[in-house]
């Protein structure tokens, strides 16, 4: 019998059952792995979902189609038949869609197409129909002028702005990827402000350009961060990059409490670039093996 008191036990009892019962992140999986269907040479076809089922990933990252000189991307999501075979498919084999790419933008400025909230729209439905939460515009086609103040700089402003004003008010959030290091992504996304867009975080970039990913990510911040792009420039797949250390990734992202998706975007075997199932599969389940709960610590 306890012999504090009945309200000192009640409140011992409740303190000891919500720091024994796992509450949020701790509840449930922490971490997912996806795929790039674009680069698995699987953009828009039925065939990428039992390809990341065979691979074993989580979910696959698919792309709006190519752009080119086309004014809408060639989508074939905008389909009943297609939108109905393709979710039907995902659920049959139980592969998430965490996302929807603009890859088209890797190639053209975003800040040229005139109808870009066109674009946006076609994007926008389109992750209703396969259940996505998160948009991926990387902005690499725009060029460097806008990272710099001035008109160009002011343009991509307002632009986002209102593209992540449309991306609230569906319930999304896009997320971009700037190459811009944390601290300018802060500011630009102070400038923005919208929270219908956040970043699209890409291990590739800062080590590219000789930047601790560890550090960036911690000072980029839990709630900025989407996504992740958990790959590196092709040259050896992840299990055998000198380049980065995913246990420290691991031990960072836990620390700052981060849950989501891990999309593997390239990190391909350069003497071996065509190996789909060889270089994705490796990468996919050497994130697994790191960031699944049996990882924990090492």
């Amino acid at each position: 019998m306890c012999k504090l008191g009945w309200k000192k036990c009640l409140s011992i009892g409740i303190l000891m059952m919500l720091t024994a019962w796992p509450t949020g992140v701790q509840a449930q999986q922490q971490y997912h792995v996806a795929a790039c269907d674009w680069m698995m040479l699987k953009r828009q076809k039925l065939g990428e979902f039992q390809l990341a089922k065979d691979i074993h990933a989580d979910g696959v990252e698919v792309d709006m189609g190519p752009l080119g000189k086309r004014v809408l991307f060639e989508n074939k999501l905008r389909d009943p038949h297609f939108q109905q075979l393709f979710r039907r498919t995902a659920d049959s084999l139980g592969i998430k869609v965490p996302s929807i790419a603009m890859s088209g933008f890797f190639a053209q400025s975003f800040l040229k197409r005139e109808n870009y909230k066109d674009l946006i729209d076609d994007c926008l439905k389109t992750m209703d129909v396969m259940g996505a939460k998160i948009a991926f515009l990387p902005l690499g086609g725009s060029g460097p002028e806008w990272k710099q103040p001035g008109e160009a700089h002011n343009e991509m402003v307002r632009r986002l702005h209102e593209a992540g004003q449309m991306a609230l008010a569906a319930g999304k959030v896009i997320a971009i990827r700037t190459q811009l290091d944390a601290r300018a992504n802060i500011n630009l996304l102070k400038e923005v402000d919208s929270e219908g867009i956040k970043i699209y975080y890409n291990l590739q970039d800062a080590v590219d350009q000789g930047l601790d990913p560890s550090k960036e990510l911690k000072l980029l911040g839990r709630d900025r961060i989407a996504q992740i792009h958990a790959s590196l420039t092709d040259s050896v797949t992840l299990d055998k990059d000198p380049r980065i250390d995913l246990h420290k990734i691991r031990k960072t992202l836990d620390k700052m409490r981060w849950n989501g998706w891990l999309v593997v975007e390239r990190s391909r075997n350069a003497k071996d670039v065509r190996n789909v199932r060889g270089n994705f599969g490796t990468n996919v389940a050497y994130l697994k093996e790191i960031f699944s709960d049996a990882g924990q610590g090492k």
